[in-house]
This record gives C-alpha cells, structure tokens and sequence, in this order.
C-alpha cells in the first residue's frame, strides 16, 4: 500500500514527482562519491525522470538562487555576528561554505526543477500499476 506523502515531504525526502514513493537519487546525500548520480527511472513506478536530454540544465538557475543565498548568509554571519573581520575570512569562508552545501544545492535544485517544470500529476496509482 503507497504512503500518502505531501508533496513537501516528497520533494524533502527526495522522491519520484509522481508516485511520492521512488528515489530519485541512487545513493544517499551525504555520500560523497556518489550524490550526482541519478536514477533514470522511478524504481516503484517506472517514470523517466529525464524528460529529453538536457532537461536538466534548467536547473542551474535554482542552483544559483541557492548559491546566492548561501553567499548571502555566509557574508551577513561574517559581517553581524563576528564583527566584520578581514577580507581574508570572506575569502576563505565564503566559498568553502559553497563547496559543503554543494550536494545540497546539486540534488534539491534538480528536485525543485523536476517537481516544477517536469509537468508530472501526483497518482498513487501508478505504483499499484507498475507492479502488476
């Protein structure tokens, strides 16, 4: 039996547009070697998750808008919370906040992408079909 999630706990845990039950992502988050890679069909109901080749470049404007925002916390924690230091502490801690955010901003931007512009319908029926 599908679990009903929302759509909100489905794109937070990481899960088929469609079926709310399927990973989309082959490894878990933190795995570092492995947090690009994608499955290209929902593993519950068979949905391709790449739509046409390069369906995903769209996805880069999210991942700058979260870039953006990271930089932008990053620069207000430096500036308000410990007082304004040296140039050289933005330089060195601003982009390294980037890079650990980085599998982050990879997945969820695509997620985003997927859930917004793939143009899939929410159908809990879809797995019962699939595994028939």
């Amino acid at each position: 039996m599908p679990k009903n999630r929302s759509k909100v706990e489905a794109i937070l845990k990481a899960k088929c547009p469609q079926c709310h039950e399927g990973d989309v992502f082959k490894a878990p988050l933190l795995h570092v070697t492995e947090f690009t890679k994608m499955n290209h069909n929902c593993p519950k109901c068979g949905v391709q998750f790449e739509i046409e080749p390069g369906f995903f470049f769209g996805a880069m404007y999210i991942s700058y808008a979260f870039s953006v925002g990271t930089l932008l916390v990053a620069y207000f924690l430096l500036k308000y919370v410990f007082g304004d230091p040296d140039l050289m502490y933005y330089l060195i801690s601003v982009p390294t906040v980037i890079i650990l955010f980085l599998p982050f901003t990879f997945r969820y931007s695509r997620i985003i992408y997927l859930y917004l512009i793939g143009g899939f319908k929410y159908n809990p029926e879809s797995v019962r079909e699939a595994n028939k």
